[in-house]
């Protein structure tokens, strides 16, 4: 990851390969043309996450966006197959793009290893899943968790769980694991919380339409920002419903990067320009020498070129030293 008040932002590609190669790699090309930073994968087999039954647990869901799937069909329509990570990573890197995953199991985070990623994401349903947190908590790389299914117990537990794994680099981000989710459900004041409480790097991970939510997340301190990024919604995918296409994802990476530079630093600091550009005090008719200064011949207008208007009143019933034109500066050697 970059430092961390630059904005990193990563575009999720989740299963929106839909078992095709060439799609993923096409994708991976418009997400590097929309200035995101990073590609995010999953790693994982349906045996990784869930268990091929047929009963109450794992049957056929009832409603929702995956209506009608058990949850092994689910896992094995969304994996993104272990022979096609090198590829994909290859590919990503040498368009600029770090390239990194969220393992579900040991063996994927093995896996992971023997490709040298340099760093990790854990998912929100996996944030109370500790030995997993502290087997890549052990690789030492940087972390990112997602807390759309945590209480602050659980993120508690998992921070701990990693610097006591001797791995203090962890960024924490705001999710709300709703597909889609809407504004809102964003409850974006926990980001600072976030920061405050556990003094670790913050970030946002978002379900929503639009850019308003990841703009208002950087707006109050996010510098992480993770979206789901889709070739062509209406072509499908398992997560093609909450997914951005390149051209909305490219406005939201222009408009997140637009608010974080507004932010700049806390100053209160004029321009010359600026300043000259203020009320100041001048001779609003022409006075000859010994005439007394009076509200019909000074006046506060513009520019700054003159004395404060603060002086107004202290200046009132004082003598003209001099003849002075209509337009003249207003200056304490001009009177007494």
């Amino acid at each position: 990851m970059k430092n961390s008040e630059e904005l990193f932002i990563i575009a999720e590609l989740s299963a929106n390969h839909n078992n095709d190669l060439n799609l993923a790699l096409k994708t991976i090309d418009a997400i590097a043309k929309t200035g995101a930073n990073a590609v995010k994968i999953q790693t994982y087999t349906a045996d990784s996450l869930t268990l091929d039954v047929d009963n109450e647990f794992f049957g056929p869901r009832k409603d929702g966006l995956w209506k009608g799937k058990t949850l092994y069909e689910l896992f094995t329509e969304g994996s993104l197959p272990y022979e096609w990570h090198a590829k994909i990573k290859e590919h990503a890197e040498s368009l600029g793009l770090v390239f990194f995953s969220s393992p579900f199991d040991k063996e994927g985070v093995d896996f992971l290893e023997s490709l040298n990623v340099s760093l990790y994401k854990i998912a929100s349903p996996e944030i109370t899943d500790i030995p997993l947190i502290e087997y890549v908590a052990s690789k030492g790389k940087p972390m990112i968790m997602s807390t759309g299914m945590a209480s602050l117990s659980d993120i508690e537990l998992a921070v701990s769980t990693c610097k006591k794994a001797g791995n203090n680099d962890v960024t924490l981000l705001k999710c709300t694991s709703e597909y889609p989710a809407t504004p809102d459900m964003a409850n974006l004041l926990t980001i600072p919380n976030l920061r405050d409480t556990f003094n670790v790097k913050i970030g946002l991970s978002d379900h929503s339409f639009g850019s308003t939510v990841p703009v208002v997340a950087v707006a109050l301190g996010a510098t992480v920002i993770e979206k789901h990024f889709v070739l062509d919604r209406d072509k499908g995918g398992i997560d093609a419903a909450f997914s951005m296409e390149p051209h909305e994802f490219a406005d939201m990476v222009k408009s997140a990067r637009d608010a974080q530079q507004a932010l700049g630093k806390i100053t209160y600091n004029l321009t010359d320009r600026n300043k000259l550009r203020r009320r100041s005090l001048f001779v609003s008719t022409d006075v000859k020498k010994g005439d007394k200064i009076t509200a019909d011949n000074i006046k506060s207008v513009r520019p700054a070129a003159g004395l404060h208007p603060k002086h107004y009143t202290v200046v009132l019933n004082k003598t003209f030293t001099q003849d002075v034109k209509k337009g003249t500066p207003l200056s304490f050697n001009l009177i007494s």
